[in-house]
């Protein structure tokens, strides 16, 4: 694989693509986790869907090739909005947002799939992740889209913080409701980011899978923060390159190394080589 990314763009661009992803989804994966909020990735990740097969539906409608990666950029953040906008509605039952916006993404995928006549293979990609569809145009919003997640957590660690671990106080304080809306639309850009790569079905495991490691051997915070990109990179790197040896879909390869990094940080932490139980149920609260 090393002379293919001295050689074939389209491999290179995965790669570098690849490496994003692998920073700013268990980044922003370790605030979700520490919120409790895992399952919004799913919704989003359903409503990106629904956004992607409607590109494709446009294109073949309108004859003119739409990226889809735009358009599922638009519905996940509309999703976003959406669920910020129900959990107003449903103040005693906000979890109702999560489960009514992914419907209305699973609805829309199938209309829209119905409608473009089926499957095709750059749509596969989407749902599955390839190493050969990531072009330039795609690389450049992955690029800016990593950019801007990084920005927002420096710019806002204290306030993200302080909602993850007091959310009642940033009540008090005013902080809660706007950072939330930020950070949801945030999750959505992620989410659109990474899908690319490890495939809109499988990008919520990206975010989540590396902290959920990273949580047995870490004893704070930041810690945790960097353990799990870490963790996120080694899986990202490791998937593509199988998967290119491989030649078989670099998402499911992606989680299955994830999956395997924490099924060993669980090993080691019952064989008493990392920290204790109570250490990492302080950090989770």
């Amino acid at each position: 694989m090393i002379e293919a990314l001295m050689e074939y763009d389209f491999i290179r661009f995965s790669f570098i693509s690849g490496m994003i992803a692998g920073l700013i989804a268990p980044l922003i994966g370790t605030f979700i986790v520490i919120r409790r909020l895992s399952l919004i990735a799913d919704a989003l990740s359903h409503v990106t869907l629904g956004g992607i097969t409607f590109g494709v539906y446009l294109s073949a409608l309108i004859g003119t090739t739409i990226n889809p990666l735009i358009t599922g950029i638009i519905f996940s953040v509309t999703g976003a909005l959406g669920i910020e906008r129900l959990r107003t509605v449903y103040k005693h039952y906000q979890e109702l947002a999560i489960p009514i916006i992914m419907s209305l993404g699973v609805a829309l995928s199938v209309l829209f799939l119905s409608l473009a006549d089926g499957f095709n293979q750059d749509l596969f990609g989407y749902l599955f992740g390839s190493i050969s569809a990531v072009n330039i145009t795609d690389l450049t919003l992955i690029a800016v889209i990593g950019v801007f997640v990084l920005l927002f957590i420096y710019f806002f660690y204290k306030e993200l913080l302080l909602v993850s671990f007091d959310e009642e106080y940033a009540n008090v304080m005013n902080i809660s409701k706007w950072i939330h809306f930020l950070f949801i639309i945030v999750v959505a850009l992620v989410i659109s980011a990474s899908m690319r790569i490890v495939g809109i079905l499988l990008v919520s495991a990206l975010m989540t899978l590396p902290v959920a490691a990273a949580m047995r051997v870490t004893s704070s915070f930041k810690q945790l923060m960097a353990i799990s990109v870490i963790l996120g990179e080694i899986s990202v790197i490791s998937g593509l390159f199988l998967s290119f040896h491989l030649n078989i879909s670099p998402g499911g390869t992606i989680v299955l190394v994830s999956l395997l990094i924490l099924s060993i940080t669980i090993i080691l932490d019952r064989l008493g080589v990392s920290k204790n139980e109570r250490t990492n149920e302080t950090i989770q609260e």
